[in-house]
C-alpha cells in the first residue's frame, strides 16, 4: 500500500477512536444535563442506556458483514453519515420520545464506525496491527479524558444540543475528506454464524461471555449514571454546578488511569497470563469502588481510581475468548452481542432501580454486577476449554 494510504487511512482511524472514547465517556454528563431538559426520569434514563447499547451491538453485527461485502470507504462512509444523522436528531429532539429514536441512530453509527475503524489497521498496516492498535486506543483514551472537560467549558454558554451538533458538522468532514483522498481496500473479518455453537457449547466461552456481560454492565453503569448519583450527595453543600464540574474533572481522571491502566498491562501480559489479569482486576475493581462509596461524601475523587482497574478488562477477556476459537471473527461476534446485551439491561436494571431507591440506591448495583464478575473470573480458566483454539494458540 502507498504511503499516501497509509497516512489517511490513520488520520481517519484516529479521528474516529477520538470521537468514539469522546462521546462513551460524555454520555452520562449529556444524560444528566438531558434529564432537566427534557423531563427524563431515572427510569427512562436507564431506557436511553439501554437504546443506546442495543444500537451499538445491531451494529457490531451488521456493519462487520457489510463491510465485508462492501468495502471499507463505503462502509466508514455509510456509518458517519448514520452517526451524524443520529446526532443532528437526537441534538435537535423535542421531546424523550425522538431522543430516544435517535440515541438509538447515534449508538449504531458508533457501533459502526467502531467496526470499519478497527478494519483500517490490518489494511493499512498489516505489519505493524499491534503498534498501530496500540495508538488507536491511546487516542480513544485521549477522548475519554479531554470530552468531558470541553463539556464542562462548554455548558458555562450552551447547551449539549450544541454539542451533539457540533460532532455531526465534524462528521461531515469526515466524509468530504474520506470522498476526496485514496483509501485502502479493507475488509472486516466475517462472523461466521456456524462457528457459535461450538462456542456456545464451551463451558469456558459461556463463562466469558457471563463476565463480559457483569464487566460492561459495571463499566457503562458506572459512567452513565455516576454524574447523576453525584449530584445527589451533599459535598459539603456545594452548588449543583461545582458538581458538574466534579463530575467532569472525576471522568477526566478516571480515563487518565483507565490509559495507564491499559498501557501498563499491555507491557505486564507478556510475563502474566489472562486469567491472573482478570481475577487481579477484578478484584480492584470491586475493592476501589467499594472503598469510595465509604468516602463519597468527603472524597468523591477515589472514584477516579476504578479507572485503572476497568481498565484492562474488556480487551483481556477479548484477547482471551478470540484464543479459544480458530474463528477470532465470530469470536468477536459473540463477544460483542454479550457486551451489548450487559450494557443494555445494566441500564435499564439501574435506571428502574434508581427510581424506586434513589440515584445513590441505584447507583450501588454497580458493586453487585463487581462481586458477579469477580465470582465469573474465578470459572476462567484457558486451559479447560473443549475447543481447538486454546490448543492451537498455546
Amino acid at each position: 500500500m502507498s504511503k499516501g494510504k497509509s497516512i489517511h487511512a490513520l488520520i481517519i482511524l484516529m479521528f474516529t477512536q477520538f470521537i468514539s472514547g469522546g462521546v462513551t465517556n460524555t454520555k452520562g454528563i449529556v444524560l444528566d444535563q438531558v434529564e432537566g431538559d427534557l423531563g427524563l426520569d431515572m427510569g427512562e434514563f436507564g431506557l436511553v442506556v439501554f437504546i443506546f447499547q442495543l444500537g451499538f451491538t445491531l451494529a457490531s453485527v451488521v456493519i462487520g458483514y457489510y463491510t465485508d461485502k462492501k468495502g471499507l470507504r463505503t462502509m466508514t462512509i455509510i456509518g458517519s453519515i448514520i452517526m451524524g444523522l443520529g446526532f443532528i436528531g437526537t441534538g435537535a429532539a423535542p421531546n424523550i420520545m425522538f431522543f430516544l429514536g435517535f440515541y438509538m441512530i447515534v449508538g449504531f453509527g458508533l457501533g459502526a464506525l467502531g467496526v470499519a475503524s478497527n478494519a483500517i489497521v490490518p489494511a493499512a498496516y498489516p505489519n505493524k496491527q499491534r503498534q498501530m492498535f496500540n495508538y488507536a486506543m491511546g487516542v480513544y483514551g485521549l477522548g475519554m479524558v479531554l470530552f468531558p472537560q470541553i463539556l464542562n467549558f462548554l455548558f458555562q454558554f450552551a447547551s449539549w444540543r450544541v454539542f451533539y451538533i457540533g460532532i455531526a458538522v465534524s462528521l461531515v468532514l469526515v466524509i468530504i475528506y474520506i470522498t476526496s483522498v485514496a483509501f485502502p481496500s479493507g475488509r472486516a473479518e466475517k462472523v461466521d454464524l456456524k462457528a457459535f455453537i461450538p462456542m456456545l457449547r464451551d463451558a469456558q466461552f459461556v463463562f466469558l461471555m457471563v463476565f463480559l456481560m457483569l464487566q460492561v454492565s459495571a463499566e457503562v453503569s458506572f459512567t452513565n449514571f455516576f454524574p447523576s448519583y453525584l449530584k445527589s450527595l451533599d459535598l459539603g453543600g456545594i452548588s449543583t454546578s461545582e458538581k458538574e464540574s466534579m463530575s467532569a474533572m472525576i471522568l477526566s481522571l478516571f480515563s487518565v488511569f483507565f490509559m495507564i491502566g491499559r498501557f501498563a498491562v499491555a507491557y505486564l501480559s507478556n510475563w502474566i497470563n489472562e486469567r491472573i489479569i482478570l481475577i487481579t482486576f477484578s478484584a480492584g475493581s470491586l475493592i476501589m469502588v467499594g472503598v469510595s462509596f465509604l468516602f463519597a461524601d468527603s472524597f468523591p475523587y477515589l472514584f477516579a481510581g476504578a479507572g485503572l482497574f476497568f481498565s484492562t478488562l474488556f480487551p483481556t477477556a477479548t484477547a482471551f475468548g478470540t484464543q479459544l476459537s480458530k474463528t477470532s471473527g465470530s469470536a468477536l461476534g459473540l463477544i460483542y452481542i454479550a457486551s451489548g446485551i450487559g450494557g443494555g439491561i445494566a441500564g435499564y436494571i439501574v435506571g428502574l432501580a434508581s427510581e424506586v431507591f434513589g440515584q445513590a440506591g441505584g447507583f450501588s448495583v454497580v458493586l453487585i454486577f463487581l462481586i458477579l464478575m469477580l465470582i465469573a473470573s474465578l470459572f476462567l480458566n484457558s486451559k479447560k476449554s473443549s475447543q481447538e483454539g486454546y490448543a492451537a494458540a498455546s
